[in-house]
């Protein structure tokens, strides 16, 4: 990860830059900036994934900073370092994405936990965007192979094609038979009905199995967190997740993935 430090201090970002142990916090590289033009250049020559940010600072303040980032569609994460505990930064903050609000001084320990729990929330994020790549992959695969099987009967198109919008919509929490049938323009008792006469198993159980047996790969290939993986598989709460996982495996996600 590329960390921005921006501060009109010029001995305190100096300091933080060569005193905290980035690496520890997953920060590869650190650049610097006195001002906001200085920052805005910054960004605009380098790649920059997270802004540690002064809010007070003479012209353009941290705020108008992070405004400008936003304005321009860059994907950098922000967070403010500020001496005065103001409400209308803070509030203003929170409305533009700011993932955290520190008070100075702050301990450099409690710095760079701040900067490591974003860090991490910008790689699980990244992490789900490759996932869902992977889900459009695989659903232009099914349909070149629909298309090859054109001659088939109707029972089974239906049937690959509720597979392959469960596949591309895993991560939807509002998946349902209903939904694929709407899309499909089938009667839910109907598709239910051919597909388990294929496939020997319901569209809901389809979809529970498919969840979690995605769960299972990422929990073990990918270095994301339970409350990740719940999510990216279509589970907004942790606990339906967390019951659906061990009913399937017999164990707890955390369990699964040796986090416990």
């Amino acid at each position: 990860m590329k960390l921005l430090l921006i501060n009109d201090a010029i001995l305190t970002v100096e300091t933080m830059k060569t005193d905290i142990p980035w690496e520890q916090y997953g920060v590869e590289e650190v650049f610097t900036a006195y001002d906001a033009e200085a920052a805005k250049l910054c960004i605009q020559k380098n790649p920059i994934d997270l802004m540690l940010c002064d809010i007070e600072m003479p012209g353009e303040n941290g705020i108008a900073v992070l405004r400008w980032v936003r304005e321009n569609k860059k994907e950098i994460e922000c967070i403010f370092l500020t001496c005065h505990a103001s409400f209308e930064y803070a509030k203003e903050a929170i409305q533009l994405g700011c993932q955290d609000y520190l008070l100075m001084p702050a301990m450099y320990e409690d710095i760079g936990a701040a900067v490591l729990k974003v860090v991490n929330r910008i790689k699980d994020k990244r992490e789900s965007a490759r996932f869902q790549e992977y889900g459009r992959q695989a659903v232009k695969e099914k349909v070149e192979l629909a298309t090859e099987n054109f001659g088939q009967k109707k029972t089974e198109k239906s049937v690959d094609a509720a597979i392959s919008y469960i596949v591309e919509n895993l991560s939807s929490e509002t998946l349902s038979l209903n939904e694929i049938a709407e899309k499909l323009f089938i009667h839910p008792a109907y598709l239910n009905r051919i597909f388990k006469k294929e496939k020997n198993i319901t569209v809901g159980q389809y979809i529970i199995t498919e969840r979690m047996k995605m769960a299972a790969e990422l929990l073990k290939t990918r270095n994301l967190s339970a409350n990740a993986v719940s999510e990216l598989v279509g589970y907004k709460s942790y606990a339906n997740f967390n019951s659906m996982f061990k009913k399937s495996f017999g164990c707890s996600p955390s369990q699964y993935s040796g986090e416990d």
